[in-house]
């Protein structure tokens, strides 16, 4: 059984919860859908492989970008699990929002996950994790997963969401400081292609999703988000952060 990992991990949260549920699988063939050039090749699976498609939770659905990016996929009838990773807040319709995406795209989904990974802005949220207990427990998921597509099972297990989803709000924009020496580091890992790599200090808010790629990755620490925002989101979300939300798993 050929076994996949398509992943849109701006910031590494996602990838890290991904490698835990696969770590029992066969080598998966690993496919980075934030890559900048990521539509340049159409991804095919074989019918009797078996995929997992990971993306973050944006207040409470998938990046549209990633979205695009796993309707390009070519299914083939394979088998998938889908995992929204969040902040520990909510991922509200990200999971039912994935799922009809990947049918659409052609797979079976027969497997579901929420991961909490450490927010991607308000760091102090979820400070650290996946740790090794959620490590160990989407470990020990991902191989029932994996006895699930051996025995041959294509039952589809009861997903959480709405639809119609909720309308995705508005992100924060992150923006260079008097310290970027315009290395183009930005620009170049950009998945959205929203920085150019002729003004690496200027961000196209039009292409921009925030996921926070250009922030974690610029080797000066200059692209940053608004200090006095980031405060603001931190004290709005805090009651919903503050306590340790568990890893939901449906199979």
């Amino acid at each position: 059984m050929k076994c996949y990992q398509f992943v849109f991990s701006p910031t590494g949260g996602t990838k890290r919860a991904a490698d835990a549920l696969t770590q029992s699988w066969p080598q998966p063939e690993s496919i980075d859908l934030s890559a900048p050039d990521a539509r340049e090749a159409v991804p095919v699976c074989e019918a009797d492989g078996l995929a997992l498609i990971a993306m973050p939770s944006f207040g409470g659905v998938a990046p549209r970008l990633a979205l695009e990016r796993l309707a390009s996929i070519r299914g083939n009838g394979a088998r998938c699990v889908i995992a929204a990773v969040y902040g520990n807040r909510a991922y509200e319709d990200t999971l039912v929002q994935m799922a009809d995406y990947a049918e659409k795209a052609g797979f079976r989904v027969i497997a579901a996950v929420s991961a909490v990974a450490e927010h991607s802005i308000v760091h102090q949220y979820a400070a650290g994790r996946p740790d090794e207990t959620d490590r160990r427990e989407l470990g020990e998921f991902g191989a029932r997963i994996l006895e699930k597509a051996g025995r041959g099972e294509l039952s589809t297990p009861a997903i959480p969401g709405n639809r119609p989803y909720k309308s995705a709000g508005g992100g924060m924009i992150p923006r260079a400081d008097a310290s970027c020496t315009g290395c183009g580091l930005c620009a170049r890992r950009c998945p959205a292609g929203a920085i150019a790599a002729e003004n690496p200090r200027a961000t196209d808010k039009g292409k921009c999703i925030s996921c926070m790629r250009c922030v974690s990755e610029c080797p000066a620490k200059a692209r940053k988000v608004s200090g006095l925002m980031t405060s603001i989101a931190a004290l709005a979300i805090k009651k919903a952060c503050s306590v340790r939300k568990a890893n939901e798993l449906f199979l």
